[in-house]
């Protein structure tokens, strides 16, 4: 017997090009998220991060644990750039990941064409 509605985390499991953002989430793969995302080597995941929390390592965890297969990083930081902390910087140059902050717009675009490339790109979208 059905013990009610199962909450799982989000996950699309595969590459996939963002379609839209805004309004608090986005579209990617005829499918919709709200709040942010990672789009990482091993798919889309829901990321538990807003404007308020800082950019640590720490929140990147999942990033750092794929980044054999990550030579880039887009970081989409809200609708303003925000910096990378030195601290976060190290974590990913030590681990061969390039790193690049700018606005969310800024991020999905250039993510979109990095992908269409085949590059070996990921992004961390903050919703905006």
């Amino acid at each position: 017997m059905a013990k009610g509605i199962e909450i799982r985390a989000a996950h699309f499991p595969g590459r996939a090009p963002i379609d839209t953002y805004g309004n608090g989430g986005f579209r990617f793969a005829d499918m919709s998220h709200r709040g942010s995302i990672l789009c990482l080597p091993s798919g889309i995941h829901g990321w538990d991060m807003d404007i308020s929390k800082p950019l640590s390592p720490e929140n990147f965890r999942r990033v750092l644990e794929e980044a054999t297969d990550i030579e880039v990083l887009l970081v989409g930081t809200g609708t303003e750039l925000r910096r990378l902390p030195e601290e976060l910087k190290q974590a990913l140059k030590a681990r061969g990941i390039a790193s690049d902050p700018m606005s969310t717009g800024a991020a999905v675009r250039t993510f979109n064409i990095m992908l269409a490339e085949q590059r070996a790109v990921a992004a961390a979208l903050i919703a905006v």
